[in-house]
């Protein structure tokens, strides 16, 4: 499998603070990567910048061989590289089928007046999103619960749900952020789980994670960041017994980071 994104001498400075300092990797596709680091180690920004947020101020990230940092986020989502947030895009008074549909506005073929007008494109979206939607649900198991009100799931299912509204874009490169935040180990397993079937879909995958043996359980390579800087890129064995990155989290157990 051949490159299918990369981070080319990748820089964000805020005035005098430099959060990300000439940072490079290539993500191969169909690759499970995963960004790990200390708090304030740039992961953040990282994402922020590949999913072109935030413009680098110097370096560049390319999809397929074509830039796309300087762009908008929502054209470098329409090309493929789509960065899911923690709960921030979820309607929490709309039922999970409908988060979900709503989240297809991004393959709409109709003008927005046509949405409002209800024209016989407009209505064929429509058609199209709630199949797509039901699909994306039972795909993830999350069938069962479509008519739910978002914000009634518990925490494992509004993961799931964020995840949802990513596939819903038809992304090639799905960029998740901390997955397996605030999970219990049986939900941490169901969620791996999830991202290794998100694989088996066909997808590349990106995630910044600090839960350390869910990372090193799932990832293909891992990238690890310490102020600023790329330290260590490797194979998860290779991650573990590196020196630096051992070094870099000093004053942790070892058990918390996998080592």
């Amino acid at each position: 499998m051949g490159q299918i994104l990369e981070v080319r001498g990748l820089t964000k400075r805020f005035g005098g603070l430099t959060a990300v300092n000439d940072v490079s990797f290539a993500v191969n596709e169909k690759e499970i990567l995963s960004v790990i680091g200390p708090n304030g180690a740039g992961k953040s920004t990282l994402f922020k910048l590949i999913s072109s947020f935030l413009k680098p101020t110097t370096g560049e990230v390319t999809f397929r061989g074509e830039r796309i940092s300087n762009q908008a986020p929502h054209i470098a989502a329409r090309k493929g590289v789509v960065r899911t947030f923690q709960e921030t895009t979820i309607f929490r008074n709309m039922s999970v089928r409908d988060n979900v549909i709503v989240a297809h506005q991004l393959r709409a073929r109709a003008s927005l007046l046509g949405f409002f007008m209800g024209s016989a494109e407009a209505r064929r979206d429509e058609a199209r999103f709630a199949e797509s939607a039901d699909e994306i649900l039972a795909f993830l198991g999350l069938d069962g619960i479509g008519n739910e009100l978002a914000r009634n799931l518990p925490h494992g299912h509004l993961r799931a749900l964020g995840i949802a509204i990513g596939l819903a874009t038809n992304p090639t490169v799905l960029l998740l952020d901390e997955p397996f935040a605030g999970m219990n180990h049986d939900e941490t397993m169901k969620a791996v789980a999830m991202v290794r079937k998100l694989r088996e879909r066909g997808l590349t995958v990106l995630l910044v994670e600090h839960d350390m043996p869910a990372v090193m359980k799932i990832s293909d390579r891992i990238v690890v960041l310490n102020f600023g800087e790329k330290i260590a890129e490797g194979t998860p064995s290779e991650i573990q017994n590196n020196q630096r990155v051992i070094e870099a989290y000093l004053g942790v157990e070892d058990e918390a980071i996998g080592l």
